[in-house]
């Protein structure tokens, strides 16, 4: 399979803080051509786009031809993966603290 066609997973694509962070900027904004989005990094254009790969092999991020440009927009849906995974975890330990405080409850009361 070539390493354009590549299918990603979710928690791969968000492991890098700047792939989070141009998440972030396309959550915020509509859409953004890679010219806007290159100068909020510390980086080239062609390390932009390859983050942008990552994120797009992911599916995170969807892209479209506007005239000779390239204009980039999230796609949040496969972040839910990411929140159910989060939720579960979050469940767990709110489960286990509310056990521990319950177990302090009672060597408190003995």
């Amino acid at each position: 399979m070539s390493q354009s066609l590549a299918v990603r997973d979710v928690f791969d694509a968000i492991a890098d803080p700047t792939r989070r962070q141009m998440i972030h900027l396309l959550a915020v904004a509509e859409e953004l051509p890679l010219h806007e989005l290159t100068p909020k990094f510390n980086m080239g254009r062609t390390a932009v786009s390859k983050h942008l790969t990552v994120l797009k092999q992911a599916d995170l991020v969807h892209d479209r031809k506007v005239g000779r440009e390239t204009r980039y927009r999230l796609n949040a849906a496969p972040l839910r993966e990411v929140q159910d995974w989060v939720a579960f975890y979050d469940k767990f330990w709110r489960s286990n603290l509310m056990r521990l405080g319950e177990l302090l409850e009672e060597e408190e009361e003995e």
